[in-house]
Parts: C-alpha cells; sequence; structure tokens
C-alpha cells in the first residue's frame, strides 16, 4: 500500500552533482520522517540523510556531510537528496525511506518501516 519510488540517479564523474527524488503515496506523508540510505557492492546498507516531518531538523552521515542536502515539500509528497561534489566512494544503490516516527530524525534502518526500489548512482574517478 506504501509505495516509495526513486528517480535521478545515474552516472557522474567525480566532482560532479546528482539529485535525487522519491515520491510517496500511501501514507499521511507530512506526518512521517524520511531518510535516504546506500548500499555498494559487498557492504552493508549505510544511513545518508534524514528530515523530520516538516524539515525542521537534518542529519547527515559524517561521510556525506557538507556535500548532500536533504530536503522535503509536503505538498508534492517528495522528499529529494541534492548530491555535490561526488566521490567514487559515493557509489552505491541509494534508498528512500519512509518513519511513523516523525519528529525524529533517526539514522537506524530499524526506525523505517517503508523502502523503495532503490536507484543506481555510479561516480566514475
Amino acid at each position: 500500500q506504501v509505495h516509495l519510488v526513486e528517480s535521478g540517479g545515474g552516472l557522474v564523474q567525480a566532482g560532479g552533482s546528482l539529485g535525487l527524488s522519491c515520491a510517496a503515496s500511501g501514507l499521511t506523508f507530512s506526518t512521517y520522517a524520511m531518510g535516504w540510505f546506500r548500499q555498494a557492492p559487498g557492504k552493508e546498507r549505510e544511513f545518508v540523510a534524514t528530515i523530520t516531518m516538516g524539515g525542521a531538523s537534518r542529519s547527515y552521515a559524517d561521510s556525506v556531510k557538507g556535500r548532500f542536502t536533504i530536503s522535503r515539500d509536503n505538498a508534492k509528497n517528495t522528499v529529494y537528496l541534492q548530491m555535490d561534489n561526488l566521490k567514487p566512494e559515493d557509489t552505491a544503490v541509494y534508498y528512500c525511506a519512509a518513519s511513523p516516527v516523525g519528529w525524529a530524525p533517526q539514522r537506524g534502518a530499524l526506525g523505517y518501516t517503508s523502502w523503495g526500489q532503490g536507484t543506481q548512482v555510479t561516480v566514475s574517478s
């Protein structure tokens, strides 16, 4: 019933930028915190960024802080991840996720109840 659909992934050179979008349906979007996670080949899924239901609080992994920006548009039921100054180590499948604890900028995957299908981001050196 809950559907999260990522888009915007692709191939980019190191130092370039990409913007990801995640369109949500089947939930009261404005009451959910949203997060981005990523998984590189052979590695565990890791936290990237999260934003609370009103957008007032954001949290980022140290590896992306200062380079990535998470935002949301509750009128469009969409969360975004703007990725600047990309590095080869950013290469991964990126997933968006929804948490019913809308006030909490959770960093742990267990706090999220719905997940998108993922979109591939590849950064070449």
